[in-house]
């Protein structure tokens, strides 16, 4: 009799606490509705209390309470002070905690971590040290989710500010500089690839409108990269500079000319530094000849040739490299290269013909067509029989500018930048009404060849 009597006990113990559980996330639902309709409208003050019983009470019940809990508690953070606010502080932290731990799936490691290290620089709560730490091990444990540009920047920017500081040695500061570098180029060719393949739909009126917004997003994501990697090069500054990479590299030399990676990256960067001149370089480029010869060990190759002054020998080196890349992004990025050298050769055609290459590999090298332009622009006193026709040249360069600020928004600010200036300098409404040439065709019969119609008035 009481075993029965226990069991029902037990029963209806049960029952209550299923029934509890059910009442609970009922008023849950409710108080969920409730904070929404308030945060929405930026009510945040109203949305507390309903959202604080929600996410102390089932957490899990929806991704909202960390979406609008950190807008919440931001509005908290700013208008509390002392005691009360270091309370806030703490529990915006647990809530970038709690959000992996309840919705894994949606708040990986790196994102966890750049939430936390942005939310204590924007409040100015942590050291260098720190912020460099905690973004540090986000990279490096879970590079792949790792995509604020913000944060790529800070990780990086913390690290050279140590150096200065004496606390960091600057062969780390060239490694971070590489993975932050590498990070923004993989991920502006994935946004690049996007914009690649909308832009012909966008241009001909067929993109939907889906479509349409995976371009505005890919265009603008891809436009804060670029802005990122120009700020990382500023930041960078003298420190790669030559005086500062030869006693680097010729100090870890012996120890590290058999690291296939840091032999590349040092004569990548001794190259791109224009550092070519110095002996090093030419050890740097044997030690990567022999560890790894490939396409762009035949690119330092051709330029040591160049600069020998055996110009067959160097294009038959790049052309060399050009056939063993066959990744057309990779490609693309050594025919950039190839015609930069030309350009500093002054050999207008070959760097052309080089950079068009560039383009052909991957449509989006904006890179590629920004150097077109400048060829043009450069050009302009050596084409064309009068002064209109020669500075008809800069139509032609603006064009080519603004297409690579189509194609890569990374570098839209250069590319304005460079179409503004080349069409200040072509001829204006005055001169084209005074020519008699609008809606006339002007032909280049020199180097550049082709032609460009001028704009009736």
């Amino acid at each position: 009799m009481k075993t029965k009597l226990y069991f029902t006990a037990i029963m209806l113990l049960g029952f209550m606490g299923v029934s509890n559980a059910q009442a609970q996330n009922q008023e849950c639902m409710t108080n969920l509705s409730i904070y929404v309709e308030h945060a929405k409208v930026k009510n945040y003050e109203a949305a507390y209390t309903p959202w604080k019983m929600v996410y102390d009470n089932c957490p899990d019940i929806n991704r909202a309470n960390f979406i609008y809990g950190e807008k919440i508690l931001a509005d908290k953070i700013e208008k509390s002070s002392g005691t009360e606010k270091d309370g806030y502080i703490s529990d915006m932290l647990a809530l970038y905690d709690n959000s992996a731990k309840y919705f894994p799936k949606k708040y990986s490691e790196a994102v966890v971590g750049i939430d936390k290290a942005l939310f204590l620089y924007d409040n100015k709560m942590a050291s260098d040290t720190e912020l460099y730490d905690m973004l540090g091990s986000a990279f490096e444990k879970d590079r792949a989710h790792f995509k604020n540009p913000k944060a790529l920047y800070l990780y990086f920017s913390s690290l050279v500010d140590l150096h200065k500081e004496g606390k960091k040695d600057l062969q780390e500061v060239f490694d971070v500089y590489d993975n932050v570098n590498d990070k923004i180029e993989e991920e502006n060719k994935a946004l690049t690839g996007v914009i690649t393949k909308l832009l012909p739909k966008d241009s001909t009126g067929t993109i939907t409108s889906k479509e349409k917004r995976s371009l505005k997003i890919a265009t603008s994501n891809s436009t804060s990269y670029g802005k990122i990697a120009g700020s990382v090069d500023s930041k960078l500054g003298a420190l790669a500079d030559c005086d500062n990479l030869i006693p680097l590299y010729e100090k870890s030399f012996e120890e590290k000319k058999g690291d296939v990676t840091w032999v590349k990256r040092a004569v990548g960067r001794m190259f791109n530094k224009e550092c070519t001149d110095d002996p090093l370089f030419q050890k740097l480029f044997e030690a990567q000849l022999a560890l790894d010869p490939s396409a762009s060990a035949y690119v330092y190759g051709g330029t040591l040739k160049m600069k020998n002054g055996d110009s067959k020998g160097a294009l038959a080196d790049f052309d060399k490299a050009m056939t063993l890349e066959t990744d057309p992004y990779k490609k693309s990025d050594i025919a950039y290269k190839v015609a930069v050298i030309n350009k500093r050769k002054g050999s207008k055609s070959t760097a052309r013909k080089y950079a068009q290459l560039a383009i052909n590999s991957n449509k989006a090298n904006g890179k590629a067509y920004l150097l077109i332009a400048n060829l043009y622009a450069t050009s302009a006193n050596d084409c064309g029989s009068t002064p209109f026709e020669k500075r008809a040249m800069y139509w032609k360069a603006a064009d080519m500018a603004r297409q690579a600020g189509r194609v890569d928004p990374a570098v839209s600010s250069a590319a304005n930048q460079s179409a503004a200036s080349y069409a200040a300098k072509a001829p204006s409404k005055t001169d084209i009404f005074n020519s008699g040439m609008a809606g006339k065709t002007v032909t280049f019969n020199c180097w550049v060849g082709g032609s460009i119609k001028v704009p009736n008035l």
